[in-house]
């Protein structure tokens, strides 16, 4: 019984500096499956082991004492990571509504409490919202289809635009909605057809997506894919990204053939597309979701391949265009393209003319948040982006927005920027507005 007591002591010796750096953190995406049941349970079992320390008499000496105080630091530290978010929350929900105004346009967020978006619709602290697997487990159709009838009622009545929503259905591995939504296959299994049946099947499957989304009350796609296919070899850093199995085809004619009749199809619901992940990840090895990537890749092979199928598909339609987080170092070694000038500004607008909406990747994946996101909030409105997105973790969207608020209030904010992003949105997103409020945007850019 004395070496199990001593194994115990030295099990919790070790547990406790990790439990407090957790609880610490509580807000960090990377502990989403904590919240909530996981938090109670870990200040309940903190609380339970300082009563059984002191009941142990540990605290006569000098290790016990230090080792009860180890074990109250979780629950004083979660206290002050909740009161810091509170805090950081209180500050986004009072911002004026000047403030509002300027920024809320700028902001796309994916939500799990209906209560908390419905305020942030209300006030104009968003302009869309990305509804996902959370959104609808457990729920039926019709259950979302009226959570989303409701929040463009709220829009209505408080006067505001009607809100983007959008939803991530690719096909294949990544279709967030489907089931209850129809499975499509991924777009990659039409590579092998003639181009005819290439198209008569993209368009198919388009029709499909825009049918049902229109239907649900979503209004953009997030898709198609036009990275190019990488090289068949396993990349032992993609966790998440995948992109072997997304990308269409290792071919730009193949892709942009696939990807322009797919686009076609949703348009014909009224539902506009997303075309992802400028300036291309199909050549990076690494997972943005969790790293900082480079594309080493000059520029002139990029327009020759790469870039080939996002150029063509832009000029045929009324996409969005998503600017992914690697690093163009041809462009700009220092920074993510996501949030720099030279790359939105230097060759989507100036170099290609192209004068849509731009959105990037989300905000929370590892790459931008595990940096300095206030810095790249900052710099991607600078560089011309006209939608940040804050998908994955819905909470984290009162830490970029107070970025944003903050960097509004330091005079950081490129005035004309903000003015040129605005007339951007307000043609992409206000030319169908009667259609919007049933359910139905189109995205409409200038080429």
């Amino acid at each position: 019984m004395q070496f199990l007591g001593r194994i115990g002591l030295i099990l919790l010796w070790l547990a406790a500096p990790p439990l407090a750096f957790a609880a610490a953190n509580k807000n960090d995406p990377y502990l989403l499956v904590m919240r909530g049941a996981g938090n109670v349970v870990l200040v309940v079992a903190s609380i339970a082991i300082v009563i059984l320390l002191l009941r142990k008499g540990r605290w006569r000496t000098i290790a016990g004492k230090l080792l009860v105080m180890l074990w109250c630091l979780p629950p004083v530290l979660m206290t002050a990571a909740h009161l810091k978010f509170e805090w950081r929350k209180h500050e986004v929900l009072g911002a004026s509504a000047a403030e509002a105004r300027q920024l809320g346009p700028h902001f796309m967020v994916g939500y799990s409490s209906f209560p908390e978006v419905a305020r942030l619709a209300k006030q104009g602290l968003i302009s869309g919202v990305y509804v996902t697997r959370h959104n609808i487990r457990g729920r039926t159709v019709e259950a979302l289809q009226a959570e989303i009838a409701a929040l463009q009622d709220i829009r209505r009545s408080a006067g505001r635009p009607p809100l983007i929503v959008a939803a991530d259905q690719e096909g294949g591995i990544v279709g967030h909605l489907a089931p209850p939504l129809t499975k499509v296959p991924a777009l990659a299994t039409l590579a092998g057809l003639a181009p005819d049946d290439q198209q008569a099947k993209a368009q198919e499957f388009g029709r499909i997506h825009g049918r049902e989304l229109a239907g649900l009350g979503v209004n953009l796609n997030l898709a198609p894919v036009l990275d190019l296919k990488p090289p068949a070899r396993r990349n032992r850093l993609d966790f998440h990204t995948l992109i072997g199995q997304r990308a269409i085809a290792t071919d730009p004619a193949v892709v942009s053939t696939i990807a322009g009749a797919y686009v076609r199809g949703l348009e014909e619901s009224g539902v506009g597309a997303t075309l992802k992940h400028f300036p291309g990840i199909g050549r990076v090895r690494t997972d943005t979701h969790h790293f900082s990537a480079n594309l080493d890749t000059p520029v002139k092979e990029l327009e020759a391949s790469d870039w080939l199928p996002f150029r063509e598909v832009l000029s045929h339609s009324r996409s969005a265009l998503m600017v992914g987080h690697v690093t163009l170092t041809a462009v700009d070694p220092d920074r993510a393209a996501s949030h720099s000038k030279r790359v939105v500004e230097g060759v989507l607008r100036q170099a290609w003319g192209y004068q849509g909406v731009v959105m990037t990747d989300d905000l929370v994946m590892g790459a931008i948040y595990q940096n300095d996101v206030c810095k790249a909030v900052v710099e991607a409105v600078n560089a011309g982006v006209d939608l940040l997105l804050v998908a994955y973790d819905g909470a984290q969207f009162y830490r970029v927005f107070a970025c944003a608020l903050d960097g509004a209030r330091q005079g950081k904010l490129d005035a004309m920027m903000l003015h040129a992003s605005a007339a951007r949105l307000a043609r992409g997103f206000s030319t169908e507005q009667a259609r919007a409020a049933s359910g139905v945007i189109r995205i409409v850019g200038t080429h």
